[in-house]
């Protein structure tokens, strides 16, 4: 499940039109979402707040055989729309689970966005606009994260995030990334001091040009109606003189298509030989199916993992027949067979097993005003198991 500030920086991203899910770092995010979940640790309590539409706060207090906590804080430049009541949230917002992927968007008009920018008093004396600004601290071990996020145009953002920790080389490192996205495709430059770390990424989307003026989409015309995607990223490594690459391809059905939602994956790194394929499928409203296989050419080595998210929905029905408004409300919306009503969500439960017989369940959901995860995780070939 997000973090509130995670879920407070995804309303950020959607205030200011950038869509997530059109980059290489997210070509697997459906697989990842389903099958890498992380089972909680101990026990760990979260209180947090949006106390202005431009402010948020979040305190965080665990204990995983000795007690730890953190404080952050987030400034927002844009006021922000998130419900911010536990009871209200929608749990399609805070869990990862399959990702429904939208129809490209034209970006936004340059002169749209400083006739929008002059239309606010206030904005206008501003210098810098659009910027979204987090700070955590760690307890007691005094460690420091910050992340400094600015949209620099209808198609590029920068972001610069750090950590300060004694314990690291150097006492902390610093990541920063340029993003441009113009929807036919997009690119990401970023730089590390963690040894000299530089590299570059590529997502290309075959099909249409939201940039231009396209007919209708005919879903009729095609069995499977989807966007086939493929791109590619590179990295060095200054100071270790080492690199790497890697390259991957995506096939996702859009929400005209008539049949069952599927998304599938290939990803290969040909300096290490491995080669990985997902598969998933989303089987109903309430059920979704993901499979990956990995397999090193260099050694034969291979994995198999499967897994699943089960959703349960409350009795009442919520009617859906509004349209979506914005890139996070499209995101939120689930596609419905039959065209029936579909009920809120009330929670998922996730599970997965691999080859080896590795084991893990994770159940998300709320209680009146509290949102919770639980779930074991156990390890038969050398008897531990964890529950959070």
């Amino acid at each position: 499940m997000l973090g509130f500030m995670e879920y407070v920086q995804n309303a950020f991203l959607d205030a200011s039109h950038w869509n997530q899910d059109n980059s290489y770092s997210s070509l697997t995010a459906t697989a990842r979402n389903i099958l890498d979940f992380p089972t909680p640790r101990g026990l760990r309590f979260n209180v947090s707040s949006l106390s202005s539409a431009n402010l948020a706060t979040s305190y965080d207090l665990g204990s995983i055989g000795t007690v730890d906590g953190s404080v952050s804080y987030l400034y927002s430049s844009i006021p922000l729309n998130a419900t911010s009541k536990s009871l209200e949230i929608d749990l399609c917002d805070v869990v990862r689970g399959y990702r429904h992927l939208q129809e490209l968007s034209r970006p936004d008009e340059p002169w749209w966005w400083e006739r929008l920018r002059m239309c606010n008093f206030k904005l206008r004396q501003k210098r810098f606009l659009d910027v979204l600004l987090y700070g955590r601290m760690f307890l007691p071990r005094s460690t420091v994260e910050a992340l400094y996020l600015r949209r620099l145009s209808p198609t590029g953002q920068i972001k610069v995030s750090c950590v300060s920790d004694a314990r690291l080389k150097n006492g902390g490192t610093v990541l920063a990334l340029f993003q441009r996205d113009v929807g036919k495709y997009s690119t990401e430059l970023l730089y590390s001091t963690d040894e000299a770390l530089a590299g570059i990424r590529g997502l290309y989307n075959f099909g249409p040009d939201p940039r231009k003026d396209n007919p209708p989409p005919n879903a009729l015309a095609e069995p499977f109606y989807g966007r086939f995607s493929a791109g590619a990223e590179l990295y060095y490594g200054a100071m270790n003189k080492s690199g790497g690459v890697s390259t991957g391809i995506r096939f996702v059905t859009l929400p005209a298509h008539n049949g069952i939602p599927i998304t599938m994956t290939l990803t290969i790194n040909p300096l290490m030989g491995n080669l990985s394929t997902t598969y998933a499928v989303k089987a109903g409203d309430s059920l979704a199916l993901c499979s990956r296989f990995d397999f090193n050419v260099y050694s034969y080595e291979s994995d198999l993992v499967i897994g699943c998210e089960l959703w349960r929905h409350r009795r009442k029905l919520v009617s859906t027949a509004a349209e979506p408004t914005t890139l996070g409300d499209a995101k939120a919306r689930r596609p419905h067979f039959g065209g029936e009503e579909t009920a809120a969500a009330a929670g998922v439960l996730k599970a997965r097993i691999n080859q080896n017989g590795c084991i893990g369940l994770l159940w998300e959901g709320r209680v009146k005003e509290l949102l919770f995860c639980l779930g074991p995780c156990t390890i038969p070939s050398i008897h531990i198991g964890e529950t959070g």
